[in-house]
Formats: C-alpha cells, sequence, structure tokens
C-alpha cells in the first residue's frame, strides 16, 4: 500500500534531534488525555522539531494515502468558511484544521517500534486518568448527570470519548498481542469503570461497537461474550449507571427528544444550505432561527451528529468527502491488519473507527480536538509502524 510522497528522505537526522523529537511525540500522546493545553503546546514544539529535522535531512513530508481526503475535507471547509454569514469566525474555527498535521508527523517520527512504544504511552496514561476518575465519583460527589467524572479535561464528553479510543487500544492488545498482556489486562476494569461512571452513553455504545469490532476481527463467536458482560454489568453497576443505560432506550427522556429534535433542525440546515453549509462555527448563530418546535434545550451549540454537522456547517459534498476519508482509512487499515504479522495496531486503529462513527451518532466527537488528536494519532500509527526505523526508509505504509 503505497503512501502519500510529498518528497523522500535522504539522510537521517541528528541523533540529539531525533531522540528529543521522540520524547516529544511521546510526551504529546500522553498529554492529550491529560491537558488541552500540554497537548497543544508539546505538539507545536514537536512540529517544530519535526521541521528543523526536515529542513536539515534535505527532505520532505509523506503521509498514508487517506491523508489526501483529509486535505480535501480542509480545502471545501476553507470554501465553505468563505460563503459563511460570519467568514472570519469561520476561518477562526478552522484552525482546527492544523490538527490534520498530526497525521504526517507521526507517520514520519513513529516508525517501527516507536509506533507500539506510543500506545503504551497511551494505555498507561488511560489508566491514571481512569482512576483519577474513579476517584472523583467515589471520593469528590461527581457522582450525578449534573457533576460528572471528568478527569482533568475540561468537560466529561471529551474525557469519556478519550476513555473509549483507549478501551479499543487497550482491547486490542487483549485480543491481538502476542505479548504484555498483562498491562491492558490489569488497567482494562479500571477504564471500563470509570467509562461507566462518566453516564454518557454515546461513549458506551463506542466502546461497545469498538469491542465488539475487535471480537469479529479475532472470531465472531467471540460475539457470545458480550451478552455475559452485559448481564455482569447490571449486576454490579451502580443504579445511577443502570437507569441511565436504561434511558438510551426511553423516547421520553429529554436528552433523546433533544437529539430527534436537532437531527430535524440540521436537516433544515442541509435544506437551506446545500453546497457549502452555514458556515463553520456558525450553527449557534443560526440555531434559534431554525430550532425545532419540540426541542428541549434553547441553544446548543453543536448537533451532536457527526455526519450531520458536517453536512449542515459544511455542506453536502463536505459529508461525501469525509465519508471518502473514512472508507479509504478503513480500507487500507483493514488490508494492514490482513497483512502484517503483527495485527495489534491496525485492529486498534479499526477499533478507533468503529468506535468514533457510532459514538458521533449521538455526539460530534470529531470537532472535539482533544478526541481528535487522539483518535489521529491513534489511526496512523499502524502506517508508521509498518515503517523501518531508519530514516531512509521507502515510503511504503
Amino acid at each position: 500500500m503505497r503512501a502519500t510522497t510529498i518528497g523522500i528522505p535522504e539522510a537521517p537526522t541528528a541523533p540529539g534531534l531525533d531522540r528529543l523529537t521522540t520524547v516529544l511525540l511521546l510526551a504529546f500522546v500522553g498529554a492529550v488525555q491529560l491537558s488541552i493545553a500540554a497537548a497543544q503546546i508539546l505538539l507545536g514544539a514537536l512540529m517544530l522539531c519535526w521541521i528543523i529535522g526536515m529542513v536539515r535531512d534535505k527532505s520532505r513530508p509523506t503521509a498514508p494515502t487517506f491523508f489526501v481526503a483529509l486535505l480535501a475535507y480542509a480545502g471545501i471547509t476553507l470554501i465553505s468558511s468563505i460563503f459563511s454569514m460570519a467568514p472570519l469566525e469561520s476561518f477562526i474555527d478552522d484552525r482546527q484544521l492544523l490538527l490534520f498535521l498530526i497525521v504526517p508527523a507521526v507517520y514520519d517520527l513513529a516508525r517501527g517500534h516507536r509506533a507500539t512504544t506510543a500506545t503504551d504511552v497511551i494505555v498507561t496514561v488511560g489508566a491514571a486518568a481512569a482512576a483519577y476518575g474513579i476517584v472523583q465519583y467515589g471520593m469528590l460527589h461527581f457522582d450525578s448527570l449534573g457533576q460528572r467524572p471528568r478527569g482533568t479535561l475540561g468537560h466529561y464528553m471529551t474525557y469519556s470519548g478519550t476513555l473509549m479510543l483507549v478501551v479499543g487500544v487497550a482491547g486490542a492488545r487483549l485480543v491481538f498481542g502476542t505479548r504484555d498482556r498483562v498491562w491492558p489486562a490489569l488497567v482494562m476494569p479500571a477504564l471500563v469503570v470509570a467509562l461507566s461512571l462518566t453516564l454518557t452513553r454515546s461513549a458506551w455504545v463506542g466502546a461497545c461497537v469498538a469491542v465488539g469490532v475487535l471480537f469479529i476481527l479475532k472470531d465472531l463467536r467471540l460475539l457470545g461474550l458480550l451478552p455475559v458482560v452485559a448481564a455482569l454489568f447490571f449486576a454490579f453497576a451502580p443504579d445511577s449507571v443502570t437507569n441511565r443505560m436504561v434511558s438510551m432506550f426511553d423516547l421520553r427522556d429529554p436528552s433523546n427528544r433533544d437529539r430527534l429534535a436537532m437531527a430535524r433542525t440540521g436537516s433544515a440546515m442541509v435544506r437551506d444550505y446545500p453546497l457549502t453549509g452555514v458556515g463553520p462555527a456558525m450553527i449557534p448563530k443560526l440555531y434559534t432561527q431554525y430550532r425545532d418546535p419540540d426541542a428541549v434545550q434553547a441553544m446548543n451549540p453543536h448537533l451532536h451528529n457527526v455526519p450531520l454537522q458536517i453536512a449542515a456547517e459544511r455542506g453536502l459534498p463536505a459529508l461525501a468527502i469525509w465519508i471518502a476519508f473514512i472508507a479509504v482509512l478503513a480500507y487500507n487499515l483493514f488490508r494492514i491488519f490482513r497483512t502484517e504479522r503483527d495485527q495489534t495496531l491496525a485492529a486498534a486503529g479499526l477499533a478507533a473507527i468503529a468506535g468514533m462513527l457510532s459514538a458521533g451518532l449521538f455526539e460530534y466527537n470529531f470537532g472535539d480536538s482533544e478526541f481528535l488528536m487522539l483518535f489521529l494519532v491513534l489511526v496512523t500509527l499502524p502506517f508508521a509502524a509498518s515503517r523501518r526505523d531508519d530514516a531512509a526508509t521507502p515510503t511504503r505504509a
């Protein structure tokens, strides 16, 4: 499988700079689950060192093929911003597109065994974040819908979304790992408990689908374990958690009703602005105008649905490109899964896609910076791992 190649490295980076970029890479992938400010600072330093290394080596960046679709998505987002009712605000919101540069950076810097080391860091930091969330629930009274565990992050949705991704990584290590299964086996209970205590139903759905995909990839018969797990969950989970789970199927639940109303609101926006959408960051400004009569909340910052949000905000062509990005990414990851001897990283990437898509039907996780950063890292690591550690690697993924 070929990588999208803008240039071919010619000489190895200075060892000192290479060590520094490796340290920054690992620090960045860990910080994503702890602090957005720290993660952005480390990402900036990582990008600077990466660029300096390329200048010194007289090389150019390379990326996996799915990065082309990401670039196209970024381009059509900028076009949507031009036609926005407030172009300046939309362009300011577009700064999140810079996070897409994580893909070529990780592809270049996490090659070979470093990709596995990065997942070690992700699982370990995820375990620490899960432990802190459990402490918040048990000792700091983060035990209701109004006050949920959020780790060290700013919002419980972000916290639950990153935990969901880490569950997929740890699950892939358990199901497909050929060694070092003890650590993910030890931390998995903490991850599941912390995720449950967030009371975030979208992340629960995403984690279940991600684990289900791992089981299907390994052996379809493993799906028979899911009813057993569900029974144990209902037997031992607190009432607040089981009641929250049951509410997923209650159409009278206020949040369920509001999500249905948001779907109608977003559909109305798409009908009026099918090509370019209303513009990035414009949905809150137009929400009152399009608000469905059955809506519960007077205002919502987004539509709690990734495909609908993209279509309403950026237009149907943007949605088509985003779907193409997901399709190309999933196809290439599955090819790696089928051809590589160690299937763990590719399985983790496929689980991340499954979790993001299923949870994204109820939450705009693709627009959450912390979630997006960790997601892009996880889906790029399998491609980076297939490259040799030396800088003269042929550009294949």
